[in-house]
């Protein structure tokens, strides 16, 4: 994976309302997520095929645990 010299323009939702957040950033082909709380943590790596399937299970519960 190739990221640009740019630093990436991390964001987080409007509807977190609590200090349980995650924050998201994009490049060209790669989406990237961390820990708001801890932004010097890991971040995981999404293609933008494989981040079409994650946001697709979350709008579907398909990712619930429970």
């Amino acid at each position: 994976m190739q990221l640009s010299a740019a630093p990436l323009a991390w964001r987080k939702s409007k509807a977190c309302a609590n200090q349980a957040c995650v924050e998201v950033a994009e490049q060209p082909d790669t989406f990237f997520v961390r820990d708001s709380k801890n932004s010097t943590g890991s971040v995981l790596t999404f293609n933008r095929a494989d981040w079409g399937s994650f946001i697709a299970g979350i709008r579907t519960d398909a990712l619930d645990p429970r």
